[in-house]
Order: structure tokens, then sequence, then C-alpha cells
């Protein structure tokens, strides 16, 4: 018997299905292949996407903003995380980088959030060197990423990653709420503020940068 219930929150409750008189939580990353539609409101780390009338609030990478910064609609390749208080939905704007966060997720100790940091800290090309030359100290340099993890990562992602595949220049976005926007990026990444806000401080050139380049110096200096 399946029961399906759909929370008045903002979180969405698990689908549990009664079998044997016990609970179980289903877990899938492919209830959504792809999400296309009209772009209602984006950021740095989230966005909402129109979808023939139904709005989805999606989880981004820097790298995926900096190719629908300027995009009034768009397709993202999505991931769903199915936890026990809430379906996290994450979106990519190439498939190669959803690729490369599904092996990150993969790897023990490295959770969705610190995939997405790795993924907005490091562009895929800069994970992929760091891979193929063994250099856990870039990864370490991410926030949440500690030594153990830096290498495990190293290893397991070693011959994986498709060398220059999903290689992401970042566009400068030049406006007077840079630093907002970016303060307010870290802590949908689960930053907290006070920190953030101390980390964004230390830059000390940061009016020149832009946004995306202003949070990758904030994770840097967390």
């Amino acid at each position: 018997m399946l029961f399906l219930y759909l929370s008045a929150r903002r979180e969405i409750t698990p689908i549990f299905i009664a079998c044997c008189g016990r609970n179980k939580t289903i877990s899938s990353s492919t209830m959504y292949a792809f999400l296309e539609g009209e772009l209602v409101y984006k950021s740095p780390s989230l966005l909402y996407l129109n979808v023939g009338g139904v709005g989805y609030e999606v989880n981004i990478t820097l790298q995926t903003y900096s190719l629908i910064v300027n995009s009034d609609r768009c397709r993202l390749f999505t991931h769903l995380q199915v936890r026990e208080d809430a379906w996290v939905l994450y979106g990519f704007a190439e498939e190669e980088e959803r690729a490369t966060f599904r092996m990150l997720l993969g790897i023990s100790g490295v959770g969705a959030a610190t995939a997405r940091i790795i993924l907005s800290s490091l562009t895929t090309a800069e994970l992929e060197r760091a891979v193929t030359f063994d250099d856990a100290k870039t990864l370490e340099k991410v926030k949440g990423i500690g030594a153990k993890t830096a290498q495990r990562i190293v290893l397991e992602l070693k011959g994986k990653l498709q060398p220059g595949k999903n290689s992401v220049s970042p566009q400068a976005q030049k406006h007077n709420t840079i630093t907002e926007d970016a303060l307010i990026a870290l802590v949908n990444l689960g930053i907290g503020k006070n920190m953030a806000e101390a980390a964004i401080k230390k830059i000390a050139n940061a009016a020149s940068l832009s946004v995306e380049e202003l949070i990758k110096e904030a994770l840097r200096a967390l």
C-alpha cells in the first residue's frame, strides 16, 4: 500500500511504503532526469524554475550559476535527494557536472552539501587536475574537507573524470549587491552568517570581483 503526503510546509514529506508492519523511506536520484522552464529567481546557490506553472526550488553550484546567470530560461539536469525530513533537488547546467556530483556522493564522507561546496569552490577542470596530479592539498582548502577525505576523493576519482569535458569559465556580473548575493549564497551552502560575513571581509579586493569569484575566495578564507 502506498501513501503519499504532501506537506504544507516548505519541505515535502518522503514517501513511505507499509510493508511487513514497517515503514521504509524510498530514496531516489532518478525521479527527474531534467527540468526545463522559466527562471523566476536565481542566486549563486539557489533558483526557482517555473515548469508548466509548477515552481521548483533547485539548489545549484557556482559552475551552473555562471552558465545560466544571463538566461531567462534554462534546462537543468537534476539529482533528487530524499531525506527523512525533506526532498532536496539539485540542478546542473551540464550533464557532466551532475555525473561528477554523483561520483562525489559515492565517496565515504562526502554528502550532497559537501559535494556542492566542492563544485562551487573548484571548477570541474580544477578538480580533474587535482585528482590527476594527486593534489589532495587543493581539496583540503575546500570547507569541510579534511586530509583523509581529500586523499579518498583523489583515490576514488582517479581515472573517472574526463579532462576538460566540463570546464566553466565564470562570467563577471558587476552590480551593487555582489557582497549581499555572495553572503546569501554562502549561507545557503550551510555556512553560518557571521562566519560568512567575516570571510567576505577578509577579501581585500572584494569590490573588483564578480559574485562567483567572491564566493570562491570567501570559501578559501573560511
